[in-house]
């Protein structure tokens, strides 16, 4: 317990902070001047039952009263305190976990202890955000071998929970990304499970694309579950779709990701260790990975695929995951839509079959869920595709997508954005090449993905016959300020798409 001058009144302030533990108090609060607080000091604040590790703000304004301490949103969550609740103040005991931090910024080798002690005080909130940044940029830039990238691996699975279907094959499957549009994984869940295979797909929301798989089939259902939440629609469907970020399977890739965003950094060993903590933490036992590989995709060269190839399987090897990675082609967007809603639509054009959903979208999650049938032992090798094929042509995938949405909570129609401007062909020729970044980028700045019904539909592809005043793409936004924003951008970027 804390001294008697440490102690301060809570005020709710209703301050939001995403998920930033945050505390503010007074410069000419008693406990600032004792303990000789300054700003963005990170202490330690308690109540009667538990304490959290906050970064101190210091107000001079009569928003607090000198004996008053107000907590962001999150902060006040976490310690589940009212008005005038009584809080303890104190000084953050040292970080021991730091000189591994400090070690591996001097390219030092770390072992299984260091990235434990190092990931356990990740979630336990004893890092600020320069501590993150400072471990991720030290292990980015291919600065960890092998041996590391699994040790990380085992600790961020043993820094959550850990669901146990008791079953011997649980599937999943993950795309390294960089592909606007790229969206198969609700259709590989729905096409495994209508078969009746089991998998549990946490997913998480965008890094650096304009949606990831939580954004967009957020579009559609509930994605926030509980790990029982998750566990209940297993056992119902087969399969789910939910955001990995509340089920707290690997809790620390949550806290990492958010920080890997702002600093728009996607290191290898992280990476590895993201994915299969995620794969291994959720039950699975044989898991797909999907690699594009193109010069404005995530990875970029054939070496660079066989190379994470080689690391991914690996890694599941040393964590008990039977791992089969698929290179395939990463040289354009996939699909028509970027963007959630976009997204959505095109998910559920293929899952009815009908005649204008998008061909490249269709072929591509039948390939990795024909792969997925095959390393489950199910069928014979070469006869997965068409097994997958024969599910999805049946209906049985639309239904069982159906039954999921439903037990997550609810099924909903997408609805575009009403904002729109097409975007045509200024001269004749033949479609050479689309910008995946810059295409992505454009989707961003349109809204994408917090506002879920912009982005762009998208209306060629590579080696098309192109006239002038042909549609390549429409761009959507939910206000005016924000299509005018993305347009700026198209028109100072005449290489989004390469027509010759």
């Amino acid at each position: 317990m804390e001294q008697h001058s440490n102690i301060l009144k809570y005020k709710h302030l209703g301050i939001y902070t995403q998920n930033e533990n945050v505390v503010y108090m007074r410069e000419d609060c008693h406990v600032c001047i004792s303990e000789g607080f300054e700003a963005l000091t990170r202490i330690r604040i308690s109540n009667a039952s538990t304490s959290i590790v906050a970064s101190l703000n210091v107000l001079n304004s009569d928003v607090l009263l000198p004996n008053e301490i107000g907590l962001s949103d999150a902060a006040a969550k976490k310690l589940n305190v009212s008005d005038n609740d009584t809080l303890y103040v104190s000084h953050l005991e040292p970080i021991e976990s730091l000189s591994h931090v400090r070690a591996k910024i001097y390219n030092q080798k770390l072992d299984y202890n260091a990235y434990n002690q190092i990931i356990t005080d990740i979630v336990e909130g004893d890092y600020s955000n320069i501590h993150l940044s400072a471990f991720i940029t030290a292990c980015a830039g291919d600065r960890m071998d092998i041996d590391e990238i699994s040790d990380l691996t085992k600790a961020m699975i043993a820094s959550g929970k850990q669901l146990n279907w008791n079953k011997d094959i649980v599937v999943d499957k993950h795309c390294i990304g960089g592909l606007p549009g790229n969206r198969t994984t609700p259709l590989v869940v729905a096409i495994v499970a209508a078969y009746g295979l089991t998998m549990p797909k946490t997913s998480s929301r965008a890094i650096t694309s304009p949606a990831g798989t939580a954004d967009t089939m957020e579009v559609l259902t509930n994605v926030t579950l509980s790990s029982e939440e998750i566990m209940a629609v297993v056992e119902k469907e087969g399969g789910c779709f939910v955001w990995g970020g509340t089920a707290q399977l690997s809790p620390a890739d949550d806290v990492l990701i958010k920080i890997e965003k702002a600093l728009d950094i996607d290191s290898e060993g992280q990476l590895i260790a993201s994915v299969l903590s995620k794969k291994s933490a959720a039950g699975s036992t044989h898991v797909v990975i999907d690699i594009p590989v193109g010069e404005t995709a995530k990875v970029r060269s054939e070496k660079m695929a066989q190379k994470l190839k080689n690391h991914m399987e690996t890694v599941g090897n040393a964590v008990g995951l039977n791992v089969k990675v698929v290179i395939t082609d990463g040289t354009q967007p996939v699909g028509r839509g970027i963007g959630p809603t976009l997204e959505a639509i095109d998910i559920l054009k293929v899952l009815k079959n009908e005649t204008d959903a998008p061909i490249d979208l269709m072929e591509r999650a039948l390939l990795l869920a024909g792969e997925l049938i095959e390393l489950s032992g199910k069928v014979e090798k070469g006869k997965g595709t068409e097994t997958a094929k024969e599910v999805l042509i049946s209906g049985k995938a639309y239904e069982k997508f159906l039954a999921i949405c439903k037990a997550q909570g609810h099924f909903s129609k997408p609805v575009l954005a009403p904002y729109k401007i097409e975007i045509r062909a200024e001269k004749s020729g033949s479609l050479k090449r689309i910008d995946n970044r810059k295409i992505a980028k454009l989707a961003k700045l349109s809204g994408a993905p917090q506002s879920k019904s912009a982005g762009i539909l998208l209306n060629v592809h590579l080696n098309d016959k192109i006239e002038k005043d042909d549609l390549l793409f429409t761009l959507f936004a939910e206000s005016q300020g924000e299509l005018n924003y993305a347009l700026e951008y198209k028109n100072s970027h005449n290489d989004i798409i390469t027509i010759k």
